[in-house]
């Protein structure tokens, strides 16, 4: 059985173990030796990232050819119109190529943790958050898509990878999931 630990990583966190200098990493947060993160996470986005002592469900989940869906609250500054949600969800032209659609769509203010440095609060801007699942894996790509279409990302959270959430996860908590062989092969090709 492959071990799998969904963790919620808090904003500031390397997605790596060891660190040159004195910033925060895993090992801070994930005391298991063996497992290493399935893709990572900027150290300035919080939320789900999965950490495997299996190769191969590292490669599942990472790979963006596997085009497995990943799902982000999405905090961004200004409020997002019919046109930029539209935009999002036709592809938006970056610099390295045309990002693959989206789903996309407002959202309410979730209920989340508070962020640590806070958020920068502007009274004449307004703010939104949109949810936004992407099957891509581009660096910062959710970032450059917001920007892209007038909507500066504000803050980000990861909530979800394929069927893994952080439902009933607190910032900086880990749960482990044993994934029995035949069951692992079969709900990563879905």
């Amino acid at each position: 059985m492959a071990r799998l630990i969904l963790l919620n990583k808090p904003f500031g966190v390397l997605s790596q173990f060891t660190d040159g200098g004195d910033r925060p990493t895993l090992a801070g947060f994930v005391p298991v030796p063996g497992v290493y993160p399935a893709g990572r996470l900027d150290r300035d986005s919080e939320g789900l990232l999965l950490l495997t002592d299996d190769g191969r469900l590292q490669a599942r989940i990472a790979e963006p050819r596997f085009k497995l869906p990943k799902t982000y609250w999405v905090q961004v500054e200004g409020e997002a119109d019919d046109a930029q949600l539209a935009a999002l969800r036709n592809g938006v032209a970056l610099k390295d190529g045309m990002t693959l659609p989206a789903q996309c769509d407002r959202m309410d203010v979730p209920a989340l943790w508070p962020r640590d440095p806070p958020v920068r609060f502007r009274k004449s801007v307004p703010d939104g958050w949109i949810r936004l699942t992407i099957c891509e894996g581009r660096n910062r790509q959710v970032r450059r898509m917001t920007a892209a279409v007038g909507l500066p990302t504000l803050r980000l959270v990861r909530w979800q990878i394929g069927q893994w959430t952080l439902d009933g996860l607190a910032v900086g908590q880990w749960r482990e999931i044993r994934v029995p062989e035949k069951v692992r092969a079969e709900e990563m090709m879905r």
